[in-house]
């Protein structure tokens, strides 16, 4: 088991200026109006649960159901290489997880493992700076990945987010052509999961926004309605996650308006998400209620705030 001193972790987990990501477990009536419940022992999972690299962090959450046994996949911040890779849990419940070990590494920065289950496959398109929207198959899930393709080339692409609607593939990511430069929203689609992307013509959906453009989760699928969630980085980096829906999406045409309420989850009282929280992953968890994976961060170091 890695250990590290408090201290010596301020000093290393810089990627986010000194901002510690945990992942905690929610719960609601509604996947846009969920809570820390008083049950469950949040966070879930911490960097002191990451048994088999040196982390700085655990953020990203994607949770998916497979053979009666609940999988997590999330951005591990490995200290020594300083990149992300994606770290695999498991839970019998979906409310104690276990740490089991690294299931995806490359030589580069990988984050927000956006899980696609389809037919007899599991894909995964983590974010990649640098390296475009890359997509993955598991060929021994959990545990072992390999690439496919690349759906899309651009390097400014970030937390690609990929979902099938009326027959069609379709991608919201962010673009971001500097780091902690304000995001554009951009929108691609395709027949085929891996065959040819092209932008949407409405894209770019919003131009150097820091509220609403990056990302937060998957999509939202609720009696027949789309949400998306997406990132408020005002006034830093990971304030809150926001809620719009989309009221129309054709191959010509998007439309969408926040959610009355807006914002989805925030900044609480416990030192894990006193900073803020940006990602969301929500599931149906029967008899009207849902369980969602989030993440949420609190300062080590307010002098780097950004």
């Amino acid at each position: 088991m890695w250990r590290v001193s408090p201290r010596a972790l301020d000093l290393l987990a810089a990627p986010h200026r000194g901002q510690t990501f945990s992942i905690g477990i929610y719960t609601g009536e509604s996947p846009l109006a969920l809570v820390d419940p008083v049950d469950v022992d949040n966070p879930v999972l911490t960097w002191e649960d990451v048994s088999d690299v040196p982390a700085a962090f655990v953020a990203d959450p994607f949770m998916l159901r497979r053979d009666g046994s609940w999988y997590m996949f999330m951005e591990v911040f490995n200290r020594i290489h300083r990149r992300g890779e994606i770290g695999v849990a498991t839970s019998e419940d979906g409310i104690a997880w276990h740490y089991q070990r690294i299931g995806l590494r490359e030589p580069f920065h990988l984050a927000y493992p956006c899980l696609l289950p389809w037919q007899d496959d599991i894909y995964m398109i983590p974010d990649s700076p640098g390296r475009g929207a890359r997509l993955y198959r598991a060929s021994a899930f959990p545990y072992r990945w390999e690439f496919v393709r690349e759906l899309v080339s651009d390097q400014n692409l970030c937390d690609s987010t990929v979902f099938r609607h009326e027959d069609r593939w379709w991608m919201l990511a962010g673009w971001m052509p500097q780091q902690h430069a304000p995001v554009s929203l951009r929108l691609f689609s395709a027949d085929e999961l891996d065959g040819d992307w092209q932008e949407h013509p409405a894209s770019p959906l919003l131009t150097r926004r820091n509220k609403g453009a990056r990302p937060a989760g998957p999509i939202i699928k609720i009696d027949g309605r789309m949400f998306r969630v997406a990132q408020d980085c005002t006034p830093y980096y990971g304030t809150r996650v926001r809620a719009f829906e989309i009221l129309e999406l054709t191959e010509t045409v998007y439309r969408e308006q926040p959610i009355e309420a807006n914002v989805v989850v925030q900044s609480g009282s416990r030192r894990w998400h006193s900073g803020g929280m940006h990602h969301v992953h929500a599931h149906p968890a029967g008899n009207g209620q849902w369980i969602a994976c989030v993440d949420g961060w609190y300062q080590t170091d307010s002098s780097t705030r950004s």
